[in-house]
């Protein structure tokens, strides 16, 4: 089974109500989610607002796990916090799940929300000109 179809399965256990845990893969949204280590949380898409990290279908081909960068009526731009250039986009119809939590390799959930994260996420936009020596750092540090 491709990820694609298991993902999709997944959003449809969502909308029968059930939580739904997946891993997540690639190093798009570091820092903030570590791909291969933690896995989401996700649930029903509402409340879709800037800086929410969305399940979406990008570009009728494929699914991403990116954080909304800007809703304009009813398309979405989406970019991964670990991208250091390019965007994807998707109609509204097309976010079909959001991450409320990580949980790391202990199991502990973290609720990708607080203050700090919220406060995190928006100082990280600002810092796009210098991300790439900051995550070159950051990967060297973590061994990721």
């Amino acid at each position: 089974m491709n990820n694609t179809k298991i993902i999709d399965e997944a959003v449809a256990l969502l909308y029968d109500g059930y939580s739904v845990t997946l891993p997540v893969a690639g190093r798009s949204m570091l820092p903030f989610i570590i791909g291969d280590r933690e896995s989401v949380i996700l649930t029903k898409p509402e409340n879709l607002r800037r800086g929410i990290i969305a399940l979406a279908w990008v570009e009728q081909r494929r699914y991403v796990l990116h954080r909304i960068e800007r809703i304009e009526g009813d398309k979405v731009t989406l970019m991964g916090d670990g991208n250091l250039v390019g965007r994807e986009y998707c109609h509204i119809t097309d976010v079909k799940a959001i991450a409320t939590h990580s949980v790391d390799a202990l199991q502990k959930r973290h609720y990708l929300y607080t203050k700090w994260r919220c406060a995190a996420s928006e100082a990280w936009w600002l810092l796009m000109p210098i991300r790439r020596y900051i995550l070159a750092i950051y990967k060297r540090m973590n061994n990721i």
